[in-house]
């Protein structure tokens, strides 16, 4: 059973583990959206709070049932046959750890046996990963999102994926231990589809995708925010979605919200420019007047105005678009923690 949450998450994670009895027979893998260098201290807590152990597990480790794996800082949490591995791949929605590939492995290592989870969070991540789960026969579970602390994950991922089940925290909890007691057949002789294999050999920074010219997709026009290479598009059902060369993925929702974030700074970067080719410029007036060059101070003078008139414009725009975006913005902020 994988199981991601962003923004309200600690809370959220915490009630639902409260509620799985000790003798459960599931492994449960988990995303937190947490800051990249940051610390997590989830698996203590929802050991305190519950029965099952938790853990930030070791690369390799093997897969137990009763167990809690959550992904550490800075590390994609993918899902093989029997054990888990730890990646420093790209960031995909801007999060690493991020819910797709932990969603996506997971699928294509166990098909049908897999339980997908969405809960409180902003933006979009986990709903291309919960396609994924039932492309290959899965289950897929969805807070309710006018439930949920932040709706957005949850409403994204019922909006785009035929979700099984979309219930109240309370109700997810006794669901789970009904599908953990249900017999399912295995499919590891399945087909994993070629997407979903291109998909993950991305996050795990696969040679053959890294040197290949074949792209999966079509060039979109845009460019990665992070790295600033080439996006290719692809859509799956009418989930559009980006990703570069070395791996960065993005949704439509994230790719707008990073791209904001670049522009804002620009606009910050233009500011600051221009405030200081104004004060440049009215040194040079002053120190004109002071050798008797009225015209060139007037010239400088003139500058001067033209320039912090400019600047006022960008300031206009940031106080303007801060408090018009302020929503968004901190929407933004809690996806990473």
């Amino acid at each position: 059973m994988v199981v991601g949450a962003s923004a309200g998450g600690v809370e959220t994670l915490a009630e639902l583990f409260s509620r799985i009895p000790r003798d459960v027979e599931a492994s449960f893998f988990v995303v937190l959206h947490v800051p990249d260098r940051g610390t997590s201290v989830l698996p203590s807590i929802l050991s305190r709070r519950g029965p099952l152990p938790a853990q930030h597990p070791a690369d390799g480790a093997l897969i137990e049932p009763g167990r809690v794996y959550v992904a550490p800082p800075g590390h994609h949490l993918l899902v093989k046959r029997g054990h888990v591995r730890l990646v420093r791949g790209p960031r995909e929605n801007s999060a690493r750890p991020a819910v797709d590939p932990l969603f996506r492995t997971a699928a294509a290592a166990y098909g049908r046996r897999v339980v997908a989870v969405v809960l409180s969070g902003t933006l979009d991540d986990g709903t291309a990963g919960l396609q994924a789960v039932k492309a290959r026969g899965g289950t897929a579970v969805v807070q309710d999102p006018d439930e949920a602390m932040y709706g957005g994950m949850p409403r994204s991922a019922v909006e785009h994926v035929a979700v099984d089940h979309v219930l109240p925290l309370a109700r997810i909890a006794p669901l789970l231990v009904r599908l953990a007691d249900t017999a399912v057949e295995d499919d590891e002789g399945d087909e994993v589809p070629d997407d979903m294999r291109d998909e993950i050999d991305a996050v795990e920074m696969d040679p053959s995708q890294l040197h290949g010219d074949d792209h999966p997709g079509t060039p979109s026009g845009y460019t990665c925010p992070e790295c600033h290479g080439a996006l290719w598009e692809r859509q799956h059902g009418e989930l559009v979605r980006f990703r570069c060369r070395v791996g960065h993925a993005y949704s439509v929702e994230t790719l707008l919200s990073e791209q904001a974030t670049s522009m804002e700074a620009a606009l910050w970067t233009a500011l600051q420019a221009l405030e200081e080719r104004a004060s440049l410029s009215r040194g040079m007036a002053e120190r004109m007047e002071r050798r008797g060059h009225p015209r060139l101070a007037a010239r400088y003078h003139g500058e001067e105005a033209e320039t912090r008139a400019r600047a006022e414009l960008i300031r206009r725009v940031l106080l303007e678009g801060g408090a018009a975006g302020a929503e968004e913005q901190g929407a933004a902020r809690s996806v990473h923690g």
